[in-house]
């Protein structure tokens, strides 16, 4: 009597959306802190002392973290076997990534007291060497934190969804939708001008009112990355089979990183280079705003300065108002993120992205229009910037946060479905992907200080060269990347049972 073969294991139950929600929380946290820095450490390091055309310099440290924080965190959590630890092989580095982060954002938010213990004069006006040696051991671990938590973050959901391209798509926009509430309320927090009052005790001798105000910002944010991270860490435990050997062999992590980092480039093919390519056309959009936006506030509309008596009332007012100009971004990039999914699926995920980063370059042009009418425009004898100014710069603001939220969900998506067959682990994926966002941050921070001065100062030579890439970027992606590939999830499920590692 001929035996019969044993039946096919039954699929892995998927994991529920309300788990990738929980699981997608700890953005939240995240992206408060990132909220504040965006906000309020340009202005805050230019009151240190550090001039207006080397504060892009300050950001530098950002991207070149990422350049090699994250592809090996992406890496090293590749390679954890599941089994090895009791959180699996994402969670520990998130919980690692938010420590950092933690204890970044108190030695930044303390900088200006650090400094008056290693001697800093404290005279307004003066530079404040200690205070900004400090400032930048914090601003650096805060980026290292980040690129640690970024990274793993965006991997634990592609492992939860199985690479499905629906439930990957959903699970980035559930992370897009947290990173918008986290930036509401960071850029609310920033925009607020009375926390001293509730923190009396951040007022000190060396740190006066909007110090106080920025650090008693961080304390808010230490509390709230401690309860999203743990809402994530506790929300679901990780897959025990990833069906790779990717753990299997630990003595060759360091030789298999430099290989796959390096070596995978040959193997890619045209899509993934296009995902790359428009990736990197759009941070290069983008990173001058990320830089200035509150700075460009405060300079260009209120016509305040950081620095120079008389006018640094008008110029925190403008940082307060380009912070309540973010929140309002966040809001439109909350409803995004929501609607994404429809939008991808009706249209394509290429031509989504391509025609927000279209409306992104307009955004920046508009800017730029908005700064050559205030400059020729007369202000009244306050000093204030007329209504329709301040509310034209509000609108534009507002109007970025669709092809920001774009920008934070299909690019991820889109490298997650293409590295499938690629034989990469997600982790490194991201890494890979990181680089793309990363090498254009470090094309501006090393080219606005130079651009600042040959056109003489402001900030309207970096927004220029970001509407340039922007609306080449979109071009790019309209006509290189296919619409309906990531929309099609149902051919993907079919090939998924023979192409899974």
């Amino acid at each position: 009597m001929a035996r019969t073969a044993p039946p096919p294991p039954p699929p892995a139950r998927k994991v529920p959306l309300r788990k990738l929600l929980r699981a997608a929380s700890v953005a939240c946290g995240v992206q408060f802190g990132w909220a504040l820095q965006l906000s309020l450490l340009t202005p805050y390091v230019q009151e240190l002392g550090i001039p207006h055309a080397f504060a892009s310099l300050v950001w530098l440290c950002g991207p070149l973290s990422g350049l090699l924080v994250q592809p090996l965190v992406g890496h090293l959590s590749d390679r954890i076997a599941p089994a090895a630890s009791p959180l699996g092989r994402r969670r520990p580095f998130i919980a690692a990534g938010a420590a950092s982060i933690a204890a970044a954002v108190l030695t930044v938010g303390f900088s200006a007291d650090l400094g008056r213990l290693f001697g800093d004069d404290v005279t307004p006006g003066s530079t404040r060497l200690g205070a900004i040696c400090v400032y930048l051991v914090g601003f650096w671990l805060l980026d290292v934190g980040n690129n640690a938590t970024q990274g793993p973050c965006r991997a634990f959901l592609a492992d939860l969804t199985e690479n499905d391209p629906r439930r990957t798509r959903i699970a980035n926009a559930y992370f897009s939708l947290f990173m918008a509430l986290g930036n509401i309320l960071g850029y609310a927090t920033g925009a607020y001008s009375g926390w001293y009052r509730i923190f009396p005790f951040t007022v000190t001798e060396s740190c006066g009112i909007s110090c106080a105000n920025l650090k008693s910002a961080f304390l808010l944010d230490i509390i709230i990355l401690v309860i999203t991270t743990y809402i994530t860490v506790a929300s679901v435990q990780e897959p025990q089979s990833f069906g790779g050997d990717e753990a299997e062999h630990p003595s060759t992590e360091q030789e298999a990183f430099l290989w796959e980092l390096f070596g995978s480039f040959r193997y890619f093919t045209l899509p993934v280079w296009m995902v790359l390519i428009v990736t990197a056309l759009t941070w290069i959009g983008w990173f001058p705003f990320i830089l200035f936006d509150t700075d460009w506030m405060g300079r260009e509309i209120y016509r305040g300065s950081p620095d120079i008596p008389g006018e640094t009332q008008r110029y925190h007012d403008g940082v307060r108002m380009g912070s309540f100009g973010l929140m309002l971004n966040s809001v439109l990039l909350g409803f995004t993120s929501v609607v994404l999914e429809k939008l991808c699926r009706k249209w394509g995920a290429g031509l989504v992205w391509g025609v927000s980063n279209i409306l992104m370059a307009l955004c920046f042009v508009a800017m730029l229009v908005i700064t050559y009418v205030a400059k020729n425009m007369d202000y009244p004898p306050s000093g204030s910037p007329p209504t329709g100014i301040v509310i034209a710069s509000l609108v534009v603001f507002t109007i970025l946060g669709t092809p920001l939220a774009i920008t934070y969900s299909i690019p991820y998506a889109m490298a997650a479905s293409r590295v499938e067959n690629l034989g990469l682990g997600q982790g490194l994926a991201m890494g890979i992907l990181n680089l793309a966002i990363v090498i254009p941050q470090v094309i501006v921070s090393l080219g606005s200080g130079p651009w600042d001065q040959l056109f003489g100062g402001g900030n309207a030579p970096a927004f220029a060269v970001a509407a340039g890439a922007a609306f080449i970027g979109g071009l790019v992606a309209i006509l290189g990347l296919p619409r309906a590939r990531i929309a099609s999830s149902s051919s993907s499920r079919r090939r998924g049972g023979t192409n899974r590692r």
